[in-house]
């Protein structure tokens, strides 16, 4: 008999860590038996044997085989809230809406080659392109959400709230399409970026606000100075 403690073994994702790569392998392994096998022939048993985990584990990190080949949008549509939600009230729109739109490409320029994988499953697959088009649409819908909130006041805001908010996400996914098609460099999502931020100068102005007190004293200003330009003609 010894007084050493029996050795206990910790449980795979009993942490936020644990939890985060078990995720991770899931996804790396769905994405690799669907290119490799078809996505007909991946069945969820075999997702789960190839991260090591069982059929139950991988039901607490994903509904269907098709959650696990699709980027964690729900994650990366918190980050655009928070953007918005967090962000100065005299920050320049186009400032903030640029900031929200390069949160997203994180989650596909953090692991390239499992990008393009998925890239390539979701081409060959109409079901998951038809999910990667719904996504798409909320991000579209948050952005215009948060603009409106940012635009209130303003005679034309829910026209630039929705222009602004289709043109950034169109901008985004051009960025992005180009970058996997080229074969997702890795280049820490510097391409992306640098090509993203060419709808920058294609976006509106900033709203004129009906209840804007500088707006109001710069209007009565120049009345005046037309008056007085008036005034002085023969």
């Amino acid at each position: 008999m010894t007084d050493a403690m029996p050795a206990t073994r910790t449980r795979r994702g009993s942490s936020a860590q644990g939890r985060a790569e078990v995720r991770r392998e899931l996804v790396a392994a769905a994405a690799r038996l669907f290119d490799e096998r078809g996505y007909e022939d991946t069945t969820v048993d075999d997702i789960a044997g190839a991260a090591g985990v069982g059929r139950r584990t991988f039901f607490r990190y994903f509904r269907s085989k098709e959650d696990a080949i699709s980027p964690d949008h729900e994650g990366a549509l918190a980050r655009v809230a928070e953007v918005f939600a967090t962000a100065h009230a005299g920050e320049p729109t186009t400032a903030l809406v640029m900031r929200a739109g390069e949160t997203v490409f994180e989650l596909y320029t953090a692991d390239p080659a499992l990008s393009l994988r998925r890239y390539r499953v979701t081409h060959q697959v109409a079901a998951l392109r038809d999910r990667e088009s719904a996504s798409v649409d909320h991000y579209r819908r948050l952005f215009t959400r948060n603009l409106r909130q940012r635009f209130a006041g303003s005679p034309d805001g829910d026209m630039r709230a929705a222009v602004t908010a289709a043109a950034v996400v169109a901008a985004h996914n051009l960025a992005l399409r180009e970058w996997l098609a080229a074969g997702a460099p890795d280049d820490g999502g510097r391409s992306c970026r640098e090509r993203f931020r060419e709808v920058a100068a294609l976006l509106p102005g900033e709203p004129v606000r009906r209840a804007d007190p500088l707006h109001a004293v710069a209007q009565r200003l120049e009345a005046a100075a037309d008056r007085l330009e008036r005034s002085r003609l023969p």
